[in-house]
């Protein structure tokens, strides 16, 4: 009879065993399952193809929400530069949007067309530029110039779409020339 109620207690003790390990495996691969959704969010909505970099995002719990707000609020402090939007502008700035996986309707292109209509308060790009120092922070050399690359490049294609100075192609005022250049120290501070 004691082997009975023993063998009963081995049971559930394997049975509780083999449970705990099964939920630790199925919690693993849910998050190995959320990560790679992660990553491949991130590649989709800011056209970066370093393996490397996407993953530490993705570590970093960088949202595609949250790469849309470091891609766009360079683009519109760019826009801004001179004090007004010009048209090319807005629509290179709404175009940077959409391939950055903000879609018309959304709250998030709402917001940006609000900013090109109103200029958003100096805080935000203050607040974009310490974001960035930390984040940066937290990358490794290759990774910061590669997302550097990104967003600075991005920022520059609005730069060069209104057309700088006397409507020359591919110039760029000095007033976004000043704002490049913040851009730029963002990363290497």
């Amino acid at each position: 009879m004691a082997k009975g109620f023993l063998a009963d207690r081995e049971k559930a003790l394997e049975e509780s065993f083999f449970a705990k390990q099964n939920k630790m495996l199925l919690e693993r691969l849910r998050a190995e399952k959320d990560q790679s959704a992660a990553r491949e969010g991130l590649a989709q909505t800011s056209g970066i193809q370093d393996a490397e970099l996407l993953d530490k995002l993705a570590d970093l719990e960088i949202s595609a929400s949250t790469w849309a707000a470091i891609s766009l609020v360079p683009l519109v402090e760019v826009a801004w530069a001179d004090g007004r939007i010009e048209e090319k502008e807005r629509r290179a700035v709404l175009g940077g949007a959409e391939a950055n996986g903000v879609d018309p309707g959304t709250p998030s292109y709402e917001l940006l067309q609000n900013w090109l209509t109103h200029r958003p308060d100096a805080r935000l790009f203050e607040a974009w530029g310490e974001y960035i120092v930390d984040l940066c922070a937290k990358l490794a050399p290759s990774q910061r110039e590669a997302l550097r690359e990104q967003v600075v490049g991005r920022a520059r294609t609005i730069a060069e779409a209104a057309g700088g100075i006397l409507g020359l192609v591919n110039t760029v005022s000095p007033e976004e020339q000043l704002v490049l250049q913040e851009l730029e120290k963002a990363f290497t501070d």
